[in-house]
């Protein structure tokens, strides 16, 4: 009898343990999205930048409709980020078990990465359209 009571306490351990170790697991998936996320963000500011910079920088060196098509290129690619970030964050695949992180909230990645695609439409309509201011 007490070998039958060991063996039951073993196993109980090794399934609290087993669910723990899917519960970090599922934590550790929701960090790894955010990472994915950030990187996206991170990968659309550097590309509106550029866009925005080509101008500045390659005026007077390369021809004008040059500049502004590759600097249209990268600022339609920073768009692109913004959009592509939220999509692969609100629809990250096959779920994960329940974790303990809470998702950064949907509304506010909308909201976020609406706001910086509205940027790179205004570099867009500025690259077109406006000064160099130099």
């Amino acid at each position: 009898m007490a070998d039958a009571r060991v063996s039951t306490g073993t196993a109980e351990k090794l399934t609290d343990t087993a669910d723990r170790r899917t519960e970090l697991a599922a934590d550790r998936t929701v960090l790894a999205a955010e990472r994915t996320y950030a990187a996206w963000v991170r990968t659309g500011l550097a590309a509106l930048a550029s866009g925005v910079g080509a101008k500045k920088v390659l005026g007077g060196v390369v021809p004008d409709l040059m500049i502004s098509l590759m600097g249209s290129v990268l600022v339609l690619f920073a768009a692109f980020s913004f959009a592509a970030g939220v999509w692969r964050e609100l629809r990250p695949g096959t779920p994960p078990p329940k974790p303990d992180t809470r998702r950064i909230a949907p509304p506010l990645l909308i909201a976020v990465n609406g706001f910086l695609a509205l940027v790179a439409i205004s570099a867009l309509y500025g690259i077109w359209f406006g000064r160099t201011g130099g």
